[in-house]
């Protein structure tokens, strides 16, 4: 008896698969520098705590299929606050920002059809692509460039009779690039002449720095009917598990579709929505100091790697992630290595690789992706740490 080919095929995730060997360095006495995954150490705000606690409805029943009014509404008010007039009728609360993904694959295309995709992208778009049975269309970018995106020639290049969007991701995970208004005007004219969707992925847009805002997709209103936004409260709110994202368009035939997405699992988590509606309530002023706490830690840990000999690196604009390129050929192996065979003063760091980062075969072999998701003290640590393990490894596998 087989199971599916999806669930053969389907990529494990390369931020998870190697936690094991960090299980067993931390089961030898290492302490291990996790900055291999985006969980910030940053407190979870503790209005979202206080709501956790102090839910006391009687019976914890079945909400609304599309999330809560009280909240969607509250994520209407955020995003007309910068001036994208919205309405609760344009938002769906979803499990996470990753359901969020996967439902606008599902509306957008039928099995076998086409998304395009700057890569390297957020691993799991595989994923959510193996679920909706579609093709990821790569559009290889290049570390030498900063990722940014090619001319409109090579992006049209990749269209097909199948394709039916293209998917951004500003700020990116796993980059760190902001694309430009051109950069994001080169691909709108792109979807308005080829008749596509566009995607995107928005939940890291509070962190960008050194003085520079995003620009949402949200704000084109030539392409308003082409437009889905994915959100979520994970990175926003350093409230990664409490699994509360948002899908957004004012397309109404998509919404209606998406709804019946979501009505066919029921209702997003009630306990949850209402921590994140106190969380949306805080206000703007909250994102300030925090975004201020990230830049520093990206300057820091840009400052620390940038003088490895052979290294290729660019210092991202905004999320919490960066993309280096090592001199050496085997990521993950380094990766293992770390985590099997070094350590300095009892301990070690976890970075990612970055290959699952890429669909392209071969792409990404020899760079990693690190998330810059611990305190300073933390971080300079782990800087030290990595330094010298990549030294070592070098003189070993050289």
């Amino acid at each position: 008896m087989d199971i599916s080919k999806r669930g053969q095929e389907i990529q494990p995730s390369p931020i998870r698969k190697l936690k094991p060997y960090a299980d067993k360095a931390i089961e030898r006495g290492i302490h291990v520098y996790f900055i291999n995954i985006g969980q910030p150490d940053i407190p979870t705000p503790q209005p979202i705590l206080d709501a956790i606690r102090g839910y006391d409805e009687k019976v914890l029943s079945y909400g609304p299929a599309q999330g809560l009014l009280e909240l969607r509404q509250a994520i209407a008010d955020y995003f007309t606050s910068y001036n994208i007039p919205l309405t609760s009728e344009n938002v769906i609360i979803t499990i996470g920002g990753s359901e969020a993904i996967h439902f606008s694959f599902c509306v957008v295309a039928d099995p076998g059809d086409e998304i395009i995709i700057p890569e390297p992208f957020y691993t799991n778009y595989n994923g959510f692509a193996s679920f909706a049975n579609v093709k990821i269309v790569p559009l290889t970018l290049r570390i030498e460039d900063g990722f940014r995106l090619p001319p409109k020639e090579e992006i049209e290049s990749r269209i097909t009779s199948k394709t039916r969007a293209i998917l951004l991701c500003s700020p990116n995970n796993p980059t760190g690039t902001v694309y430009t208004p051109e950069e994001l005007e080169r691909v709108i004219s792109i979807v308005e002449e080829h008749d596509l969707f566009l995607i995107g992925d928005e939940v890291y847009k509070e962190f960008v720095y050194e003085g520079n805002t995003h620009k949402s997709i949200l704000e084109y209103e030539e392409v308003k009917d082409r437009v889905i936004v994915v959100d979520s409260i994970s990175k926003r709110f350093s409230s990664c598990g409490a699994r509360v994202g948002a899908v957004v368009t004012r397309n109404e035939e998509l919404y209606q579709s998406l709804l019946k997405f979501a009505q066919a699992r029921l209702c997003p988590p009630s306990v949850e929505q209402k921590a994140a509606l106190a969380a949306y309530r805080m206000g703007l002023d909250y994102f300030q100091p925090v975004r201020e706490e990230y830049e520093k830690r990206r300057d820091i840990l840009f400052e620390g790697l940038k003088d490895i000999p052979g290294i290729v690196i660019h210092k991202p604009q905004g999320a919490f992630y960066i993309i280096v390129r090592l001199p050496i050929k085997d990521a993950e192996h380094f990766v293992k290595w770390m985590l099997t065979d070094f350590f300095l003063d009892k301990k070690t760091v976890m970075v990612a690789p970055a290959q699952g980062f890429y669909c392209s075969p071969g792409k990404g072999k020899d760079e990693v992706r690190i998330a810059y998701v611990l305190k300073e003290e933390d971080l300079r640590q782990a800087i030290d740490v990595f330094k010298e393990g990549l030294n070592k490894y070098m003189s070993v596998f050289s």
